[in-house]
């Protein structure tokens, strides 16, 4: 009798050690029987491979399961000690940094401003052990980490932003001083993709993201896809050409609001949240100034719209607020006649980025864990 292939059993236990821990990761602990029932496969099958995980180190004991009929069962989940993934979100003023288990669940986090003329990464690097201890996690390995910036992106990891381009030293940098891969990515870009899976666009096979902080910038998802376009310059839409404004001219940012405010009598130094409480209070001078963002905001959707034709447009950040929003769809309806346009509210509002980096990061660390544990171990040479 030949023997059967080892090629085909190998890749047999790969993918059914993969369906339970995929099973485990998105409902925790389990009995031999739901998982049975999750991933449709044998009770002897589940039991090889859990044997398998359990000696790889990938799953551990989680009690006793004594709320079904019938003998008390025993539970099993992913071992509490297989690491994380650090999300993080940096803006020109601070960074949030989550650790996520291989279940995408949100285990610690942090906030801090940085220090004036500080080191970014060393910032960042204290947060992080900062949620460890906060985890009691310090042995614990961080795994990766996904890092939402703003400004642009290149596909090496490199930041181009008010300062010029880095070549990717940040990223260099903050990998070193974590020990583990870091993954750059474009804050509006994670905020897309958080409405993409879990959110306003999770309907929809296309729409471009608004994000509105200290400046406007878009995340364009076309046919469910992220496009980040050749260089990582897709989305750039604050310089959008706009009657009057010169070319070149941003079309929304904090000096523009400044100056707006300034015309109307209003404190130039102000934030726009301020002006955006005010608008929604009833105050006339602050409504101007909303109503030309939302007018500028209408504009720059306009144009994009015209290249692109996404389902709708998500308004997010800042241009979440009720009073723009409202703002932008009056605009919106005087132009209906000539392109009809669809606005929907984010789902997140200004923690979009975050939760896009929580979800890459938590995505991130199961493929990676997913892999190691169910790779054999080359075997020694005779």
């Amino acid at each position: 009798m030949s023997r059967p292939l080892a090629g085909p059993q190998g890749l047999l236990r790969t993918l059914n050690g993969r369906a339970i821990l995929e099973a485990l990761a998105g409902s925790g602990p389990q009995t031999r029987a739901e998982l049975m029932a999750r991933t449709g496969l044998s009770r002897t099958a589940v039991t090889q491979v859990l044997r398998m995980l359990e000696a790889a180190g990938a799953v551990a004991p989680a009690g006793v399961d004594r709320d079904t009929r019938g003998p008390a069962a025993g539970r099993v989940a992913l071992h509490p000690r297989l690491g994380f993934a650090a999300a993080v979100h940096v803006d020109h003023h601070a960074a949030h940094v989550v650790l996520v288990d291989p279940s995408g669940a949100v285990r610690a986090e942090e906030h801090g401003d940085f220090p004036p003329n500080g080191d970014r990464v060393a910032h960042i690097v204290a947060l992080v052990e900062r949620c460890r201890r906060g985890v009691r996690a310090a042995k614990e390995a961080i795994h990766l980490a996904v890092v939402g910036v703003p400004g642009i992106v290149t596909a090496d990891g490199g930041i181009r932003d008010d300062l010029g381009p880095d070549g990717g030293a940040f990223r260099s940098a903050l990998a070193a001083a974590l020990g583990c891969p870091v993954r750059i990515e474009n804050d509006v870009n994670l905020a897309a993709l958080a409405e993409l899976t879990s959110g306003a666009g999770g309907d929809l096979s296309s729409f471009a993201l608004l994000l509105l902080d200290d400046g406007l910038g878009a995340g364009i998802v076309i046919d469910g896809t992220l496009h980040r376009g050749f260089s990582g310059v897709a989305g750039e839409v604050m310089y959008l050409p706009q009657t009057p404004l010169p070319i070149g001219a941003p079309v929304v940012s904090d000096a523009v609001v400044g100056d707006l405010a300034l015309g109307v009598g209003r404190d130039a130094d102000a934030p726009l949240a301020e002006h955006l409480e005010a608008a929604a209070r009833g105050d006339e001078a602050a409504s101007r100034i909303i109503a030309e963002i939302g007018r500028r905001i209408v504009l720059v959707a306009g144009s994009v719209g015209l290249v692109l034709d996404p389902e709708a447009f998500i308004l997010s950040g800042e241009a979440a607020h009720p009073a723009l929003v409202a703002a932008v769809d009056r605009v919106a309806g005087e132009y209906a006649a000539q392109l009809p346009l669809r606005f929907r509210v984010s789902s997140f509002g200004p923690e979009a980025p975050l939760i896009g980096a929580i979800s890459e990061a938590g995505s991130a660390l199961r493929s990676m864990l997913f892999s190691r544990i169910l790779t054999p171990a080359p075997r020694a040479g005779r």
